[in-house]
């Protein structure tokens, strides 16, 4: 498969889907959990079978504001409103007592927004971390790969990869939260770093291929290495893949509503790994080291 010979066409489709996670982002932006904006979360179960279209008609006289309820199973409700006070909860419950019937509290939480913008800069300070961390891992890994690569350049282009798949995964949770009311919370940060580690996984084989074979073909052009080496791992890279998304769809399909946001920006984001470990990062090492042997030349 000719697939450094085409990067104009891979470069054209992930430019194509950056642009599109980019207007929703612009558009749309990120629905926030309680977890960054702060806020209340009350858990109840009832002991009969509830819809969410009751609870929030139950409560539409309390006026919450910025209210969501989220039914788990079929008697558990959980509801995320912007802070409330004793006097509030207090109603809450009221109010389920006269318009849907007994319920037992399971849980009261209150974030406060001192916690909520510690956890934000702590999210942004781990995803900046992780990238400065594989710059220098993948620098220090490929140090010794064969002129006339240098190690930075390995680094380099694996975090533009990267950055594609944060992007594209920031894009898709932007349509997700406006359609299906998807949130950002704490486990979202946690799949975007599993993501970034799985592409980056993904990218080192290539990489490691391609440092390998250009021990091997000395000499040999450095474009028809890199085509050969992605050619190598393809398979490989694509069955992991594969199997993993695999997996993961199953567990949207059958697993609770808890985790569903989290499992589908998993499935988005290790798509989309993929894709920019095969069809990305290596291009993107291809046309830069062809930019410096021009430069050189000049």
């Amino acid at each position: 498969m000719k697939i450094i010979a085409r990067r104009r066409l891979w470069f054209g489709i992930s430019i194509f889907m950056v642009t599109i996670s980019a207007l929703a982002l612009i558009f749309w932006g990120l629905t926030l959990g309680i977890d960054f904006k702060g806020g209340t979360i009350y858990e109840a179960e009832f002991n009969k079978k509830v819809e969410a279209s009751q609870v929030k008609q139950a409560l539409a006289d309390l006026n919450l504001p910025n209210l969501l309820v989220q039914i788990k199973g079929e008697s558990d409700v959980t509801i995320k409103t912007a802070p409330l006070s004793e006097e509030q909860i207090k109603n809450v419950k009221e109010k389920f007592l006269q318009k849907i019937g007994e319920s037992r509290e399971i849980s009261l939480d209150n974030v406060g927004p001192t916690v909520s913008k510690s956890l934000t800069k702590k999210a942004i300070i781990s995803v900046i971390l992780a990238c400065v961390g594989i710059v220098l891992y993948l620098a220090i890994a490929f140090r010794k790969v064969p002129k006339p690569v240098s190690s930075w350049r390995f680094g380099i282009s694996a975090v533009i990869a990267l950055f594609h798949d944060i992007i594209i995964t920031l894009g898709a949770y932007s349509l997700f939260g406006h359609f299906f009311n998807f949130e950002v919370d704490s486990l979202f940060v946690v799949a975007l770093l599993t993501i970034l580690g799985f592409s980056v996984h993904d990218t080192i084989v290539v990489f490691d291929r391609i440092r390998e074979n250009l021990r091997n073909n000395p000499g040999e052009d450095f474009e028809n290495v890199t085509e050969l080496s992605v050619n190598q791992t393809l398979v490989r890279s694509s069955n992991t893949s594969l199997t993993v998304m695999m997996v993961l769809a199953a567990l949207l399909l059958i697993g609770g509503k808890t985790l569903q946001h989290f499992i589908a920006i998993l499935l988005v984001g290790i798509t989309s790994g993929t894709y920019s470990s095969i069809f990305n990062a290596a291009p993107v090492l291809v046309v830069w080291q062809n930019f410096i042997k021009r430069k050189a030349r000049a």
